[in-house]
């Protein structure tokens, strides 16, 4: 079960975790899970350069470590980019202290004081106990969800999911990942096309931001 508008009401449980930018401009901040790989994260960085567009690449350690040269691609392009554990750990399936183990085996590898825990999925404690390990850490989710790794949602559905709920200030989730090529492949360009249409322009988070 997922919403693919975040409701105020989970904003509100979750203070301390990062929902959208709190701006009301004309920006889109998209933003790109389980990277990087092969053929997938490429593609998402060839029409990105199309609309001379920045993002936010929350990186899994384990595939920078295997794939380094995409990495530093994402990161020459000027990019933004987060950690998104060592290994795709799910919050409230595993205890804390492993997964801030996971979360510093990937620190070593992307340095960054970006993060989004998998699949939405984090205890408070484990929140508290990253924070402890890096005090300037932010915590970002995200308030508007493509469900482009649903292998049920058709790939028109997704573009529908970002084109008719997201407004300036949005984050986006998309995921570079081959689970969700198919719809990602669909979706992106004509989301990028439409939202340019608009006259909206796309920047990276930064870690300041609230």
């Amino acid at each position: 079960m997922y919403l693919v508008k975040t409701p105020w009401l989970l904003k509100k449980l979750y203070p301390l975790l990062t929902w959208d930018t709190g701006r009301a401009d004309r920006v889109i901040y998209l933003t790109f899970d389980d990277g990087p790989i092969p053929i997938v994260t490429p593609f998402v960085l060839n029409i990105l350069k199309q609309y001379n567009a920045k993002a936010t690449f929350f990186c899994i350690g384990d595939n920078v470590r295997k794939h380094p040269e995409i990495f530093e691609q994402v990161k020459a392009d000027g990019h933004a980019i987060g950690n998104h554990t060592y290994n795709h750990l799910k919050g409230w399936d595993t205890d804390d202290w492993t997964y801030l183990d996971n979360f510093l085996l990937a620190d070593e590898v992307i340095d960054s004081k970006l993060f989004r825990p998998p699949h939405g999925r984090i205890k408070r404690s484990q929140t508290a106990l990253l924070k402890k390990a890096k005090p300037d850490l932010k915590v970002v989710m995200w308030n508007v969800l493509s469900a482009d790794f649903d292998p049920s949602v058709k790939p028109e559905e997704c573009l529908k999911n970002v084109t008719n709920n997201t407004e300036g200030g949005d984050i986006v989730l998309f995921h570079d990942s081959l689970k969700a090529f198919d719809r990602l492949e669909y979706a992106l360009p004509k989301a990028m096309e439409y939202w340019s249409k608009q006259g909206y322009t796309f920047s990276a988070l930064a870690a300041e931001q609230h």
